[in-house]
């Protein structure tokens, strides 16, 4: 299939105001389409289905599918050229939206005093107008911008157009095998070989792992836990610890053992989600929730060394699901583009600094942009 055939499909789907998918694993080739083929509002509850699961942060709200039985699959398998990005008008930051933020961090800090929680993510919104309305245009340079991280267009004309580019996986599973990871603290990224973390994000992450380990511990055999790197997405570092063993329990409730994660909601997680509904002031939506591919039927090979006679003997066939945290990401209508960004608060955050990571946050949607 030629790449402007592919293209061309998604755009008469999106014509005709059919739901479909657009994605690219990290560090991958090859890009999936999932179009289904009616208007229909599929959901899942035990994620026994399969197909590409859509869900939103707050767990108590519908989590959307497309279903593979009732779409059709088609893949692409190429290196998409450097795109331009979309004209945009944007927008000053306002003196409101800055001191609001200030003020909720700040709100927070205080909690922590009281020992309402050991953290808390909180977000913020940030409108675009939008001159070019074209999404596919803006798909395609994300795939080109960012490379390591998991890359969609999700559309439903009865909930919207969603687009980004996620560095963190809530899950993958390959039959019983899964990994996760703790992805927290962030700092600009300055050629740095070798950066330094502060104490404030070096503890961020420790509370989240230590809270993926214990919360695992119940549902999973053989659990191992790696050592702390540093990773780059787009113009950010972070520090991510990749957490793994077999599981002893079935994919729902490990699930909601993860979702919403520590890196996206805070510690403890029912009072952090609380104060992050009561006090931020829009509703994420989507943003922080989870995506990706659920229930897919794979063949698992042992050597990917196609010069082995060999390897079809070791082939198997496995569902497959891999799911990621919707973190820099986007809505778009038809003439702005809503960007959400956020971070953890711990009793050491400034309140202005917390500000600037936001700013910064926002970058990474805004480069494909410009």
């Amino acid at each position: 299939m030629q790449l402007e055939h592919f293209f061309e499909i998604a755009q008469n789907h999106f014509n005709d105001a059919l739901p479909f998918v657009l994605y690219r694993k990290p560090n991958a080739s090859v890009i999936k389409g999932l179009f289904q083929n009616d208007d229909t509002v599929y959901t899942t509850k035990n994620l026994t289905e399969s197909g590409f699961v859509f869900a939103p942060f707050n767990n108590e709200e519908r989590t959307v599918i497309i279903p593979i039985g009732q779409s059709e699959l088609l893949e692409y398998q190429s290196i998409i050229p450097l795109q331009s990005g979309m004209r945009l008008e944007e927008k000053k930051e306002s003196s409101q939206a800055k001191a609001f933020h200030i003020n909720m961090v700040s709100k927070a800090i205080k909690a922590f005093e009281d020992n309402t929680f050991k953290k808390v993510v909180l977000s913020r919104k940030e409108d675009v107008n939008l001159i070019e309305e074209n999404p596919l245009q803006l798909f395609k340079r994300l795939l080109s911008q960012y490379k390591t991280a998991f890359v969609y267009c999700w559309y439903h004309p009865k909930i919207g157009l969603w687009l980004g580019a996620t560095p963190e996986t809530l899950i993958n599973v390959t039959g019983n095998r899964f990994t996760t990871m703790a992805l927290a603290g962030t700092q600009k990224y300055e050629s740095e070989d070798n950066p330094v973390w502060k104490a404030k994000e070096t503890e961020e992450q420790q509370l989240v792992t230590d809270y993926l380990v214990n919360s695992l511990e119940a549902s999973v055999n053989s659990l191992n836990v790696a050592k702390v790197e540093t990773i780059k997405a787009g113009n950010l570092l972070h520090l991510r610890t990749k957490v793994s063993g077999i599981l002893n329990s079935n994919l729902k409730t490990i699930v909601e053992v993860l979702h919403p994660t520590p890196a996206v909601c805070g510690l403890p997680k029912t009072v952090a989600k609380q104060f992050i509904l009561e006090n931020e002031n829009y509703k994420r939506e989507f943003y922080t929730g989870f995506l990706g591919e659920l229930n897919i039927v794979e063949k698992i090979t042992r050597n990917t060394n196609r010069r082995n006679v060999e390897n079809s003997a070791y082939a198997s066939v496995k569902k497959v699901s891999n799911l990621f945290v919707n973190l820099r990401c986007m809505q778009l209508t038809d003439v702005k583009a809503s960007i959400y960004v956020g971070g953890g608060i711990t009793k050491d955050s400034i309140p202005e600094k917390e500000w600037e990571e936001t700013v910064d946050k926002t970058q990474t949607m805004k480069k494909v942009l410009f």
